[in-house]
């Protein structure tokens, strides 16, 4: 029978260009904070589940074996490394949630860490494609992002000026929430003429609408219910998981109104038993890389109908102050170590709903909701966190 599943702890590097520190010094200052949050030894840690993107992003070879023992802290303890693309955080948040509601083990750190700098981010991206058919139209993810969405903008009967001044309202939010992340890395105050006046990186997406490349490292700490309650008075329970893979070739299946982004969605929701999204759910960590990505989300998920998202913004339903706040850690589009990136919306929303997020705490969260997307928009991710069990 599956456990109760509590998070206990969090730690997070501060996201950037970190060149001031070898990739474990980094690993092992997230771990050093998520043990100091949760009051817990490394001795006390049962298993440890870690990620990361492939060799040539990190610029070495086996990167969990690099950081994995002495910097994690997982010598003589099961370690197992994960790795799916941009949703590696949440698939490596998922495998440690596993590990503990399966009766496994009582208490286990997941990592998600990420050194682009010091690797070869873009050239590995590049090669994501099938090699024949794919890659000569798929030059990285903003080849993947871009067709889709300039499917987006033309598929409802929704004037084109409306949808790219919502997407521009979602940087300018996003860019702006981060001044009040610790954490994050792309901190600038920007108005829509901004972003609509960025230059144009592959249409119809611009600067303005795309996350930036970070270093960082995230760590999440599960424990059973026994021990959670022992550990901790405020726990981020884990309510709902759910993970659904599409089909490789990015457009064999609708790639806007996306079957998988759907039914992830449906069988979270169905396992934390909300079925008003827009009205039960208090605080949304959205994986957004890209702009026009967050607005599908929205309705893949159910916060609107199909082309209604830039009604949700324009409303400012999603804005902090907003019926559903979404991404108030400025989210992707602020802060993206890829490995770690889907891992931080779950740390991000566990913070929520034990009312630790500081100075973008949203007031009286006790339901989170977040996500993770990576390949070809082919592997999506959803795990929803509550204050209560």
């Amino acid at each position: 029978m599956v456990r109760r599943v509590a998070i206990v702890g969090t730690g997070q590097t501060e996201h950037g260009k970190r060149r001031d520190v070898s990739f474990p010094e980094l690993v092992y200052d997230a771990v050093r904070r998520a043990l100091d949050d949760a009051n817990l030894t490394i001795e006390e840690v049962d298993a440890v589940v870690t990620g990361s993107m492939p060799a040539p992003m990190e610029g070495v070879n086996a990167p969990h074996l690099y950081w994995g023992d002495d910097a994690a802290g997982a010598v003589m303890k099961p370690n197992m490394r994960v790795a799916t693309c941009g949703t590696t955080g949440m698939s490596v948040a998922q495998s440690g949630y596993y590990h503990v509601a399966s009766g496994l083990f009582d208490v286990v750190m997941a990592i998600g860490a990420e050194k682009q700098y010091e690797g070869q981010a873009q050239g590995t991206m590049n090669t994501i494609g099938d090699a024949h058919f794919t890659r000569p139209f798929v030059p990285g993810a903003p080849g993947v992002f871009a067709q889709q969405s300039n499917e987006y903008l033309h598929r409802y009967n929704v004037p084109e000026e409306k949808v790219r001044l919502a997407a521009a309202e979602v940087s300018v939010r996003n860019h702006v929430d981060a001044f009040d992340n610790p954490y994050a890395h792309i901190k600038v105050k920007i108005g829509v003429d901004d972003v609509l006046n960025s230059r144009i990186i592959c249409y119809p997406i611009r600067l303005l609408d795309v996350c930036p490349q970070s270093d960082g490292v995230c760590v999440v700490i599960y424990a059973s219910e026994d021990k959670a309650r022992k550990i901790t008075d405020t726990p981020a329970w884990v309510k709902g998981v759910a993970y659904c893979g599409n089909e490789y070739w990015a457009y064999d299946s609708d790639s806007v109104e996306n079957p998988a982004t759907i039914e992830v969605a449906k069988l979270a929701y169905r396992m934390a038993g909300i079925t008003n999204p827009l009205k039960q759910l208090d605080v949304a960590e959205i994986y957004n890389p890209f702009t026009f990505q967050e607005m599908m989300h929205y309705e893949c998920f159910g916060f609107c109908k199909p082309g209604e998202a830039h009604e949700i913004i324009e409303e400012g339903v999603v804005a902090r102050g907003g019926e559903l706040p979404c991404d108030p850690s400025g989210g992707v589009l602020s802060t993206n170590p890829i490995g770690a990136t889907a891992m931080v919306r779950v740390a991000e929303a566990a913070l929520q709903v034990t009312g630790k997020a500081g100075a973008h705490q949203v007031p009286d969260a006790e339901t989170a909701f977040c996500n993770g997307l990576g390949g070809a928009n082919t592997l999506i991710s959803v795990m929803i966190l509550g204050r209560k069990p």
